[in-house]
Order: C-alpha cells, then sequence, then structure tokens
C-alpha cells in the first residue's frame, strides 16, 4: 500500500477525488444553507412517498434543512483544503452513507448510481488514510512519509480557489448553469495540474544538471 501512495499519480488522482466529491457537497449545500427548495416550484403537491415530496418536506423542516446544508459545506470544505482532508472524510462518511441509502429507498431514477460512486469514492480515501485513522480503533499508527505531493502549498491553494468559486456562484445564483460551473471548475483544476508538472520537470531538469 505504501508503494502505492507514494506513486505520484496515485496521490494527484487522490487529491482530485477530494476536490470533486468535496465540491459536489459545497455545490449542493448552499440552497439549503439559504433556506430554498432545490427546484424554483413548491412541490406541497407531491404524490405521498415520492422524491419530490421528501425534498419537501425537509425543506418545510427549515433549521434541519439548514442544518443539512451547513454539515454538508462543512465536510466539503475540509476535504477540499487537502490538509484536513482526513477529517473530512470521516465527516463526509456518515453524510455521504445517508444520502445514498435514502436514494436507493426511493425512487430517485439513476441518482443512486451517482451517489453509490461518491459513497465508493469516500470509502477509498477513508482506505487511503488507514494508517493515520487505525489509532481509532487502538491499532499502532503507520506514518505516511515525509514531503508527500498531497501535503504540497499548491493543492491547498487549488482547493480553496474551488471552494471559493463554487460557494460564492452558489450563494449568488439559486438557478444555476452546471456546465458553466464544471467548466470553470475543471479549467481551475486543470491549470494547477498543468503548473505541477511543467514544475516538477523543471525541478528534476536542474537535480539532473
Amino acid at each position: 500500500m505504501n508503494a502505492i501512495k507514494n506513486h505520484f499519480w496515485a496521490q494527484v488522482f487522490v487529491i482530485y477525488t477530494r476536490f470533486m466529491l468535496g465540491g459536489g457537497f459545497v455545490f449542493a449545500s448552499m440552497i439549503k444553507i439559504k433556506g430554498r427548495r432545490f427546484t424554483t416550484v413548491p412541490q406541497e403537491d407531491a404524490d405521498f412517498g415520492t422524491a419530490m415530496h421528501f425534498f419537501e418536506t425537509m425543506y418545510q423542516t427549515g433549521l434541519y434543512w439548514q442544518f443539512l446544508g451547513w454539515g454538508q459545506l462543512i465536510a466539503g470544505f475540509l476535504l477540499m483544503t487537502q490538509r484536513y482532508a482526513k477529517l473530512g472524510a470521516l465527516v463526509n462518511f456518515p453524510i455521504i452513507l445517508n444520502v445514498f441509502i435514502i436514494t436507493i429507498s426511493i425512487d430517485f431514477n439513476l441518482t443512486p448510481v451517482i451517489t453509490g460512486m461518491m459513497l465508493l469514492a469516500n470509502l477509498g480515501l477513508l482506505a487511503w488514510h488507514w494508517g493515520e485513522l487505525r489509532t481509532l480503533v487502538n491499532l499502532p499508527l503507520i506514518p505516511d512519509l515525509p514531503n508527500r505531493e498531497e501535503n504540497q502549498k499548491i493543492w491547498e491553494i487549488t482547493g480553496l480557489v474551488l471552494f471559493a468559486f463554487t460557494a460564492g456562484y452558489r450563494i449568488l445564483r439559486d438557478g444555476y448553469d452546471p456546465i458553466f460551473w464544471f467548466g470553470v471548475c475543471l479549467l481551475i483544476g486543470l491549470g494547477a495540474l498543468v503548473f505541477k508538472i511543467v514544475w516538477r520537470g523543471k525541478k528534476t531538469s536542474w537535480i539532473g544538471k
């Protein structure tokens, strides 16, 4: 496992998994925190037991609806910071597990596929950090090697930029264009990766001289 964890591209994959998982939760959280519905049309007359009825019931609780939003926002933020990603994976796990169970309990069409993938991603992050998280069940610590790629400052900065853009976009807009949001996030993420690869190549060439 340590051989995999010390591989550059494996760490990059984990970094971007945190960005996507955390970003998805931040994106979904703001509408709840603002006390707004997922849809622009009230769903008081939705059939009992349907997804829209379920969301309308949660929305009508008021405080609980906003509480869910704050929980998602905090978990997403922790994941995106990279520095506190282990805590983020722990906090996010019961939330995404709860969401997954809800989507397979009520007819959400293909939504369980998405939430199932998010749950698997979160389990993967927990497995990635198991060497340190195992102390929670009184097993000895297996520390990671120092100077790991995932601990580099560039990924913390990128995470904060992605968080600020996502949260700001959803604060300013109740309606949204998912293609625009995802496209901007993709450009930010790819920009950081290209910069890192170029910088890594230059650093390697300098060492070789």
